[in-house]
């Protein structure tokens, strides 16, 4: 039975379920009735840092355009346009075992694609979830709804796995950016 997590809870992740090395983190959202006459599309990307938080190579960043880092450990299964339909929207391959050891946090983020531009914020977006699978069952280990606290962000760091006494454990975020992409990247130490 999945765990859920609420904002700011940590939780195990391989001490509690030994031998586990393949994951897949799936994030999904749905968004509410919009009258701009623009489409939603809401991207994942993913920020491999080390123990300070920073990007070390743009390989780390990955997203719809760079989908694995150097050895694909970590992969970006497809960019979804729309949103629509059941269950995940995007999906991330995980192999906890092949990460590099110099990645200690691995950062789930959602933005919303041309949000100024299209003036849309998370204030029009619901139901915004990541679950974490063991890739082997499909069985739902973790699972964080982030709620609606949102109104002017545009992208959100939605939580992160990150290595704790030789073990990976999640960290349930769900912190917004008013400058979505941008901010995210700068605060990664990529801008």
């Amino acid at each position: 039975m999945a765990i859920n997590l609420s904002k700011g809870q940590k939780v195990d992740l391989t001490k509690s379920n030994p031998g586990l090395s393949k994951i897949t983190v799936g994030l999904g959202w749905d968004t509410n009735k919009y009258d701009g006459g623009k489409d939603f599309d809401l991207d994942v990307s993913v920020f491999l840092t080390n123990a300070a938080g920073k990007v070390e190579s743009e390989k780390n960043f990955i997203y719809f355009n760079n989908k694995q880092n150097e050895n694909g450990s970590v992969v970006h299964t497809g960019d979804n346009r729309t949103g629509e339909g059941e269950g995940d929207d995007e999906q991330i391959a995980i192999d906890l075992n092949s990460v590099p050891a110099n990645v200690e946090k691995i950062a789930f983020t959602i933005t919303i694609y041309e949000a100024n531009e299209r003036n849309q914020n998370f204030g029009q977006v619901s139901r915004a979830y990541a679950r974490i699978l063991n890739e082997a069952t499909s069985q739902e280990l973790i699972r964080f709804d982030l709620g609606e606290d949102f109104s002017v962000e545009t992208g959100v760091v939605v939580g992160e796995l990150y290595r704790h006494s030789g073990e990976w454990k999640f960290n349930a975020i769900g912190s917004g950016y008013r400058d979505g992409l941008a901010g995210l990247t700068r605060d990664y130490g990529l801008a």
